[in-house]
């Protein structure tokens, strides 16, 4: 193996092991360049015509990756959600106290949700779901007679 296989081939480990101590593709781009260096080393001992390879590689990857990362980094997905949209609109009971500015819990559909309302609600208060933020539910009191409807 010639000292310029060895040195290409130490450059990917190093910059793969970069690659994945980051989650911010800061080395990939070289990795890859460095690997068509290594494959060019195999046809040459010129050392300048495999960093010319590097070069031209790694600044292609770069050039074709950059703009789709941005692309995708800029389109809007759903976010995922824990089922919480699902009970909007939904009766329950409080399990622990709400008062406004804190957060309470409440049981909906069998499940504990923690829970914010504007008024205060005491244990037992039979609620209705009216929006979510995330996991938290926001309730809002309702009469014995439309929760038993």
């Amino acid at each position: 193996m010639s000292p310029d296989t060895l040195f290409w081939l130490i450059a990917i480990i190093a910059f793969v092991v970069l690659e994945a101590s980051t989650t911010a593709l800061v080395s990939i781009w070289f990795a890859v360049g460095a690997t068509a260096a290594l494959v060019v080393s195999f046809f040459t001992s010129s050392l300048s015509v495999e960093a010319v390879v590097f070069a031209v590689v790694s600044a292609v990857a770069l050039l074709i990756m950059v703009p789709t990362l941005a692309k995708r980094r800029k389109e809007r997905k759903a976010p995922v959600t824990n089922g919480s949209p699902l009970t909007i609109g939904k009766q329950g009971v409080v399990l622990v106290d709400i008062n406004p500015g804190y957060l309470g819990r409440v049981r909906v559909d069998g499940l504990d949700w923690q829970a914010r309302a504007e008024a205060p609600m005491p244990k037992g208060t039979p609620c209705r779901v009216t929006d979510v933020e995330g996991a938290i539910l926001i309730v809002c009191p309702v009469t014995v007679e439309a929760a038993t409807a």
